[in-house]
């Protein structure tokens, strides 16, 4: 099927190319319709250097542009004709089917929980991606959409991430895990531990805690963790595979017999270094969608090449093809018991946390806050 598909095409670190390039191979792939949402003029002439006068992608005109410096919830609310807020608002209307965007992930944020708001029973929405293992790809979330959460918004996760795994990586029974310093139901916080116990009455196949040096093992198929740790985690796991290329690299001109060495190992290297690329890269997956939103949003890289949108294009499609917010909410249901009792105890936090002299819990509504 094919479907309409808006990219904010202001926002890669490289400029409009790449995004072009990525959507038209794209278009050509699978037949969907791409809409560029950014200036026209620019699009336009941009785009003439890929499609030789003809003009297989659509433009939206959008006047201005969220730079990456600015607050991302206060230059929203004042740039009404931004790129990635004329996009969500396409989707929210119908004229889109889903939105990617490569450029200020707060903007992205803001944007689809000011214009799309949540999902009915969700709470907070996750930014997902795909991190590789020993037994292929897990996926963990939050990796940045939240820094502060409750036991309540790691269970809602569980159930997002879950649904993502079972329908987009075909996995049947998806093992969801949650991250914390140890295997035992007593490690953990107070969040990590209350969590613990929402997601072992779910319906979920909960495999329990995972610690950090088991997500790599492939112990579970979701890991479920707040967006700080999350992100930390990611980052750290972008750099150690840049490291560890490096080093494959520099071991092999040591001395002369290592030189000699490397002669005969070079085949061999080299195809390890290329499986170790191909699996830590983004490009392979294009995006990261943001779960929970009432609509399909993916996060590119900033630095997204044209593979990296042709592939969050296809994922795009992908996850409307398999109607994975619609499974979320089907499995929330199911659950609706746990759903019920942990709304409760958010509900009761916040009456003693606003009754507090100096209480300093911030706005949910605020995205700058995060």
């Amino acid at each position: 099927m094919a479907w309409k598909i808006a990219i904010d095409a202001m926002g890669g670190d490289k400029g409009p190319g790449p995004l072009i390039e990525g959507a038209l191979h794209a278009a050509a792939e699978s037949g969907s319709e791409i809409v560029l949402v950014g200036d026209e003029h620019l699009l336009g002439t941009e785009m003439k250097a890929y499609t030789q006068g003809r003009d297989p992608l659509t433009i939206r005109h959008a006047s201005e542009v969220i730079e990456m410096g600015e607050p991302p919830a206060s230059a929203f609310r004042k740039k009404k004709a931004a790129s990635i807020r004329i996009a969500m608002e396409m989707l929210q209307a119908g004229e889109a089917d889903a939105v990617i965007s490569a450029g200020h992930t707060g903007a992205a944020l803001a944007a689809a929980a000011l214009v799309l708001k949540l999902l009915p029973g969700i709470d907070r929405p996750a930014i997902a991606t795909l991190i590789p293992t020993m037994r292929g790809h897990s996926i963990i979330l939050d990796v940045g959409a939240n820094i502060d959460c409750k036991p309540l918004h790691l269970y809602q996760f569980g159930i997002m991430g879950s649904a993502y795994a079972k329908y987009i990586l075909q996995q049947e029974h998806p093992r969801v895990g949650l991250l914390s310093n140890g295997e035992e139901e007593n490690k953990g916080n107070e969040m990590t531990r209350e969590a613990f116990q929402m997601l072992r009455k779910s319906s979920l196949n909960f495999v329990g805690n995972v610690e950090a040096k088991a997500v790599y093992r492939g112990f579970a198929d979701v890991i479920v963790c707040d967006g700080f740790i999350g992100n930390i985690a990611l980052k750290i796991s972008e750099s150690f595979a840049e490291m560890l290329q490096s080093a494959m690299g520099e071991v092999h001109t040591h001395n002369m017999w290592s030189k000699m060495g490397s002669l005969l190992l070079k085949p061999c290297v080299t195809r390890l270094k290329q499986k170790l690329k191909q699996k830590m890269e983004y490009e392979e997956y294009g995006g990261a969608p943001l779960l929970g939103v009432n609509g399909t949003c993916l996060i590119a890289h900033g630095a997204s090449s044209a593979r990296a949108i042709k592939n969050a294009i296809g994922l795009a499609e992908r996850l409307l093809t398999h109607q994975v917010n619609t499974h979320i909410q089907e499995d929330l249901l199911v659950n609706i018991d746990i759903q019920r009792l942990g709304a409760k105890k958010v509900s009761l936090w916040r009456q003693l946390r606003g009754s507090m002299p100096f209480s300093r819990e911030r706005e949910d509504s605020d995205p700058d806050a995060e």
